[in-house]
This record gives C-alpha cells, structure tokens and sequence, in this order.
C-alpha cells in the first residue's frame, strides 16, 4: 500500500525542481548558507505542489486512466487508492506547501507566491489548458521559468534575462519531444494519449524541434560570448561549454528522432549515460569558472 501512495506522489519527477538552484548556482551564492536554505524550503515547496498536481490530475483523469493500457496501472486508476484518499492527499500537500513558504523570511517571501501561481496555472492546465495545442507546451515551459523565478526569489537574486530565456526555449524543446512521443503513439496504435494529438503531426514536430534545438543553441552561444558575462565571471573561455550544450541536444534529437525513444524527459535523464555525461561536464566546467 505504501508503494501505492509513493507511485501516486511521482517523486521520480521532483529532479524537475533542481531548476530552482540555478539562479544560486549562476549567481555565484552557491556556498552561501542564508542564501541556500531558503532555496532548499522552495525546493520542498515545489516538491509538494508538484505532487499535489499530480494527484489532482490523476483524479481528473480516471476514467479515461482506467482505459489506457499503462496509465491503469496508475494507483487511483488502479484502485489502490480510493479518489476520497487522494483528495486528502492532494489538500494535505498544498496547505503544508503553504505553511512551509509561509516559513520563508520576508525577503523570502516571493518564492511562496510564484509557487501559488504555479499551482493556479496548472489547476487551469488540469481543467482545460492542456486540450489547447501548442498552448500545451508552452504552460509546460512555463513551469520551468517559474521554478527559476522562484529559486531567485528564495534567494533574493535578480536571475539572468539569459537564464530564463534559455530555460523556457529547453523546456519548450523538451515538452515538443514529449508530444512527438504521443504522436508516434497515436499514429501506430490510433490511440490519442491526449485530446489535441490530432493537432499535431510528426512533420509539423520534427520542424519545431528542429527549429527550437537551433534557437536555444544560438541564445546558449551568444550568453556565452557576451561581453558583460565574460567579465562578470572573469573569464574569456566561457564558450568552451558549448560543445557539452550541443552534444546534448544532438543526442536527444537522436532519441527522439531516430531511436524515437522521447517518452518522459525525466526517464530519459535518469536512464541515458550520454546525456547524463553531458550534463556533469557541462556543471563541473561551470563550477570551475564559477568558483574555481
């Protein structure tokens, strides 16, 4: 039972909120512990609101959960845990989401309302947004800006026009492969895993992945050689840490082009060694000219 009720939160899926460190991280404050902790009660906020989101999607969804040939195995659908349960669960999370931002010390204090307006915009993704294409993707991204945005807030740190740029277009990328995936699913088995997969098609994703691969390497590469972060963070070789940024993206355009293999972004991460190499080189180069 207690398995069940693991499942039902998707702690798997919280790695998503280590976004909130980057604002930290970037900002040079990393090892500084009035800085940290705040960032770490944020992190446990998200953590909390996302699971609650979760659940309240998975109540939402139930009886077309119950038809799916993998999401019935999800523990409402499933009937491990009874939808009176989930909704307990589903209320306990976001009032201790609250009482925890509610901790946070006034200067502090912001990171507890963006994390309000994530719950409010994916409450309104639950109920309707998601049926919207292309308005889909982009509330995903969104949710990625606001984890950032709410990271600097803990941390009382203005964030980067760069870093929420190039959060939204790789989060943007990431959601497009996800409906690549559902695409795929539809086209073989003429399943729909979601209302508005008839308004995409491989074509029209193979383009827009294509197109917002380049856009989000151009904006890392100009981030890279600009003048003001050079200087900023006192060196001339910032560039470097492209060739990690891009060997990144053309292994999961391989996966998701090729071996077609997009599924969840976060399965994806915790399961490809290319990719997870990627991104230890990528923090580990950062970390020397941040703090080295």
């Amino acid at each position: 039972m207690m398995k069940a009720y693991i499942s039902l939160l998707r702690p798997a899926q919280w790695v998503k909120n280590l976004f909130l460190f980057l604002p930290l991280f970037f900002g040079h404050t990393l090892l500084q512990p009035d800085r940290v902790w705040p960032c770490c009660v944020a992190f446990v906020m998200f953590c909390l609101i996302s699971s609650s989101i979760y659940i309240l999607n998975d109540l939402r969804d139930v009886a077309y959960d119950r038809q799916h040939p993998e999401k019935c195995r999800r523990p409402i659908a499933a009937g491990l845990v009874s939808p009176r349960t989930a909704v307990a669960l589903h209320v306990a999370l976001l009032l201790s989401a609250l009482l925890i931002g509610w901790c946070l010390p006034p200067d502090s204090r912001g990171a507890l309302y963006i994390v309000v307006a994530y719950y409010v915009l994916n409450v309104a993704y639950c109920f309707g947004l998601k049926r919207i294409s292309l308005l889909d993707v982009m509330i995903v991204a969104a949710g990625f800006v606001l984890r950032i945005m709410a990271g600097a807030e803990a941390a009382s740190i203005t964030p980067s026009h760069w870093i929420v740029l190039m959060t939204f277009l790789l989060a943007l990328f990431l959601a497009l492969a996800k409906r690549r995936d559902d695409v795929l699913h539809y086209e073989q088995t003429r399943e729909a895993l979601r209302s508005n997969v008839a308004f995409y098609n491989r074509e029209f994703l193979n383009s827009t992945l294509t197109f917002v691969a380049a856009v989000t390497l151009v904006c890392y590469i100009m981030y890279t050689v600009d003048e003001q972060i050079m200087q900023r963070l006192g060196c001339r070789y910032v560039y470097m840490t492209t060739i990690f940024v891009l060997a990144g993206i053309l292994r999961y355009l391989q996966l998701t082009l090729v071996e077609e293999k997009s599924w969840s972004p976060t399965r994806i991460l915790l399961r490809d060694r290319f990719l997870q190499l990627c991104i230890l080189l990528w923090f580990l180069s950062f970390a020397i000219i941040i703090y080295g």
